[in-house]
């Protein structure tokens, strides 16, 4: 700090501009004087530098900023001395008996008494105010990164609603196979062990893409299809480009079991889920439609699943996305899903 660049050039620029002034009007030139008041300066940037740091501790009567301030004003009539004698030619008298040279001392020694120390005071409040807004960054940065925090626990707790409520739906799916004696239960159930291996670490996952998701529905709705194969068709429709996108982990499959749950499965003539995704200038469209039961007045909203998929979703993208149910004429029920297109790296 005691030789910052910054205040090392200021203190040059400052010395240079004070030295050619006032050796205009000297007989020994301007450049005598710009030496003169380069070593002053530089004393008192030393002065104000080290007293800046030492000593480590003061008496509590006594500011840092006054030990400053009065350490640089009583420096100067010494330290313009020292400098006087030190640029005095040896053969030259000494410059007090020189009447020209003591009157340079005098205005030298008096400017640096009476100027140095609002340039400290200057320094000083240039510090303290470079010193705030450093703070107030340094605030702003952590307050941000609380606030990161706070939505990655949210998203985290979100996240691990899922878990169990798509979990605890599809082994009903298998219970009832049991129940009913079903040989495909066997099937079905081997298939399922399958699948979770592959998709519950990714409920813990704070990322996934397009075509992994797409990959966990492919995989899910063969699980259903297996289940109740005459009662169940289906289709993904994906524009290639879409696949590399950023989606939150379980998001389609979220629409695509709600599908299966509220849709298929209550209907006696089942139905068939058609799931399209495609992008669309910066945002990515997702439409997952169903010939199912069709809307059924709960009273519950979107019912829990869509709900926390859809806080889910606020959190990741900051709310920029629309999640949008309506009934499908002539039966069935239409789950729209639009977020901003970005790639997994972003």
């Amino acid at each position: 700090m005691m030789f910052d660049w910054r205040r090392l050039r200021f203190v040059l620029l400052f010395s240079i501009a004070w030295g050619l002034m006032i050796g205009a009007h000297w007989k020994s030139g301007p450049m005598s004087a710009v030496v003169r008041t380069v070593l002053l300066g530089l004393t008192a940037m030393l002065v104000f530098g080290l007293f800046e740091q030492w000593p480590k501790r003061l008496p509590r009567w006594l500011a840092r900023w006054v030990l400053q301030v009065v350490s640089v004003a009583l420096v100067m009539p010494p330290a313009t001395a020292i400098i006087y004698a030190l640029t005095t030619p040896h053969d030259a008298p000494p410059f007090y008996e020189d009447q020209d040279r003591k009157e340079g001392f005098g205005m030298l020694a008096g400017l640096g008494l009476f100027v140095a120390p609002w340039v400290a005071l200057g320094a000083l409040l240039r510090q303290k105010d470079a010193l705030a807004r450093h703070q107030a960054l340094a605030f702003d940065l952590e307050r941000s990164q609380l606030e990161r925090q706070a939505l990655d626990a949210r998203l985290s707790l979100l996240q691990a609603q899922v878990a169990p409520h798509f979990l605890f739906n599809t082994l009903a799916n298998v219970q009832a196979l049991v129940d009913t004696g079903s040989p495909q239960a066997a099937v079905v159930l081997r298939s399922l062990i399958a699948y979770l291996r592959a998709a519950v670490p990714r409920l813990h996952e704070t990322s996934s893409t397009i075509g992994q998701e797409l990959h966990l529905i492919h995989a899910y709705l063969e699980l259903m299809h297996m289940r109740m194969p005459d009662r169940l068709q289906f289709a993904l429709y994906a524009d290639p480009p879409v696949l590399e996108l950023r989606c939150p982990p379980m998001t389609l499959l979220t629409l695509a079991e709600n599908a299966v749950r509220h849709g298929i499965d209550p209907s006696e003539e089942g139905g068939r889920i058609d799931i399209y995704v495609q992008r669309r200038g910066e945002r990515c469209m997702v439409r997952v439609a169903d010939t199912g039961a069709g809307l059924q007045p709960t009273g519950q909203g979107l019912g829990t699943g869509l709900t926390t998929l859809r806080e889910r979703l606020e959190l990741a993208f900051g709310g920029d996305v629309q999640l949008r149910v309506h009934a499908q004429p002539p039966r069935g029920v239409v789950a729209e899903l639009e977020f901003p297109a970005q790639g997994a790296a972003d």
